[in-house]
């Protein structure tokens, strides 16, 4: 029989363990992107409106438009990534280049004098509100060997079940075992098989006791964590105009996501007399869904100088579906373990998560023609994040840690705007408090902004620039090794938008 094929076998247990936290967070969070003057003004919109990316905060905005309007954008990404690990300190970084903005508004003023409805709006935006473009590399002598992981998977796992059967081939036993037994057992299998780990007794099918075939006092660990992918969102808005004073506004969000995950481990520097010199290991994640939320908002002008906005949006609902493959590799592997390759796939069940919903409110001070200010407060309770179904015990588990760990969110975004003639000239700033209570797994963010724009009378030319900077602490696997990289992340957005009147 040939063994150069594609194996796929669907999870119905393994789905319980592969979703955690970090999923929820990832898809919970959204970054500044959009047009050139959104960006240049750090995404402090909520009270003015007036422009397509502003619907993000406030989808009454659209109403604002004194007449239709085309605009798209694009932004160059850069990521810079330092990663403390054990004392040592090691550097990546990352640019791409995307088109990340484009949309369309029409406005329908009414041509009844004597109605209070003034106008309506509609308009179509596509924002891509999360580039998961990125690299880390950590590095450094730990004290906390790969084998742990196996261990702690394998603790408690009956050997027998674990052994391939006559005329089974080794890439079939550890898809079978992923989906009779789950992703636990499929780990002590590829353990044992990759030569790591042995059971104490290995002729006792009952056996649930392991040991590690690795000698060490530190190891030297190189790991690479590359991702890429987006998270983009299409908004269809209608917003309305009453008297001179009121708008309101509602819309239908739709995502649409993928992202894709490589992690590579190669661990070498055991002791001279340890059976194993050294260990490959490499997982592969591909994610693919959609999600869906909706947003009302209303906009208050006080008086010439005063706006005021207010705006919930959902919960985001995702329907997600995970593929993932595995790689290892070491001095005692078994001789077929080079068939369990990324050509060997577990395809997951789909399921949910479901992000907590989000209210901003929002305050504006208009110059009249010389400039403004604007002030956003955004809360999101990120306890509230769910995994489903929730009647799956993994998940329940799972969702008491959410609840645990996380808190409420505020955030804060100031922008400013001053014109000369033709020329804008933009600054802001923006703050995002960490999910987490402990307040240090993801630390708070930070990030400034600063952009200049030239209206031509029909269309406008802007330009920005924003950067933001968070600390991260990265555990390397979900068990085993549980001393963090700290990891100082920073993000730089350069954004030429164009934006055209009729």
């Amino acid at each position: 029989m040939k063994r150069n094929f594609t194996l796929l076998m669907v999870f119905a247990c393994l789905i319980s363990n592969a979703q955690n936290i970090t999923d929820v967070l990832r898809y919970s969070t959204e970054n500044i992107q959009g047009t050139g003057r959104f960006q240049g003004l750090s995404g402090a919109f909520g009270a003015l409106g007036g422009d397509l990316s502003a619907l993000n905060v406030n989808p009454a905005g659209s109403a604002v438009f004194n007449n239709g309007q085309f605009s798209i954008s694009a932004s160059n990404y850069y990521r810079d990534n330092s990663a403390k690990y054990f004392n040592s300190t090691s550097l990546s970084d990352l640019n791409s280049l995307d088109i990340n903005q484009l949309g369309v508004v029409f406005v329908f003023n009414n041509t009844d004098m004597n109605s209070d409805w003034k106008k309506v709006s509609l308009a179509l935006n596509y924002d891509l509100v999360q580039n998961y473009d990125d690299d880390v590399f950590i590095s450094g002598n730990s004290n906390q060997g790969i084998d742990n992981y196996f261990l702690n998977f394998a603790e408690g796992v009956p050997f027998g079940p674990l052994l391939i059967q006559n005329g089974e081939f080794i890439e079939e036993a550890y898809l079978d075992i992923g989906s009779s037994l789950g992703f636990v057992d499929q780990q002590a299998f590829l353990g044992y098989y990759g030569g790591v780990i042995d059971p104490v007794d290995e002729n006792d099918d009952n056996n649930t006791a392991y040991i590690s075939n690795a000698k060490y006092s530190t190891v030297n660990q190189r790991y690479f964590k590359s991702t890429s992918g987006y998270n983009g969102k299409f908004t269809v808005n209608l917003a309305t105009q009453y008297q001179d004073n009121l708008y309101f506004g509602a819309s239908l969000n739709f995502h649409s996501v993928s992202y894709n995950q490589l992690t590579t481990l190669r661990e070498s520097g055991y002791d001279s007399d340890s059976e194993i010199q050294f260990t490959t290991f490499d997982n592969l994640l591909r994610t693919e869904g959609a999600g869906f939320s909706l947003s009302l908002g209303g906009i208050a002008k006080l008086n010439e100088n005063i706006r005021i906005g207010g705006s919930y949006q959902s919960p985001t609902w995702y329907r997600l579906t995970d593929d993932t493959a595995q790689r290892i590799n070491s001095d005692l592997a078994d001789s077929d373990i080079g068939f369990i390759n990324f050509n060997i796939v577990n395809l997951f069940e789909r399921y949910t998560i479901k992000t907590p919903a989000k209210v901003t409110g929002s305050l504006a001070v208009i110059f009249g023609s010389d400039g403004l200010l604007s002030f956003d407060y955004g809360y999101q309770d990120m306890s509230q994040a769910e995994l489903r179904p929730t009647n799956d015990p993994a998940f329940q588990s799972e969702n008491a840690f959410i609840s645990n760990a996380l808190g409420g969110v505020s955030s804060f975004r100031l922008g400013g705007e001053y014109r000369i003639d033709q020329v804008s000239l933009r600054a802001g700033y923006r703050y995002e408090q960490s999910p987490y209570k402990n307040g240090f797994t993801i630390g708070d963010l930070n990030g400034y902004s600063a952009g200049i724009g030239y209206n031509f009378g029909g269309s406008r030319l802007d330009l920005a620039y924003n950067k933001s900077e968070q600390d991260i602490d990265q555990q390397l696997y979900s068990t085993g090794l549980n001393t963090p990289a700290a990891i100082n992340t920073r993000n730089s957005n350069i954004t030429l938008g164009y934006a055209l009147n009729f």
